[in-house]
């Protein structure tokens, strides 16, 4: 029973604030132009839905390659961390090699 009134309270809050915002006639304005492009724009698509359904085809299209995109960068950057992980041993190697290197040229 807590959740219900929570969730009521919460729609109540924000209309009051969307009613509250629309004092300003800067918001006021902008929105009645938001909601006049929206309705454009819906009652066109409900009129050429085959404009519409080209239209999510390319989104859904260009998001497939973002992913792969991500992806593939995703992947070169886990072989890089692993290339890097291997790093401190070779250097540590070569720090060794140089010291020995000096010490026994030092014997000499």
């Amino acid at each position: 029973m807590g959740q219900s009134k929570l969730l009521a309270s919460i729609v109540i809050g924000a209309a009051v604030g969307a009613a509250i915002s629309m004092f300003d006639r800067t918001t006021r304005q902008k929105t009645v132009a938001t909601t006049k492009r929206m309705k454009e724009s819906v009652s066109y698509y409900a009129s050429h839905r085959s404009e519409l359904q080209d239209l999510l085809e390319e989104k859904v299209l260009a998001a497939k390659v973002l992913c792969d995109t991500v992806s593939e960068n995703v992947n070169t950057l886990a072989e890089k961390v692993d290339e890097f992980k291997d790093f401190p041993s070779t250097i540590q190697g070569m720090i060794s090699d140089t010291k020995s290197a000096f010490t026994s040229s030092d014997k000499e």
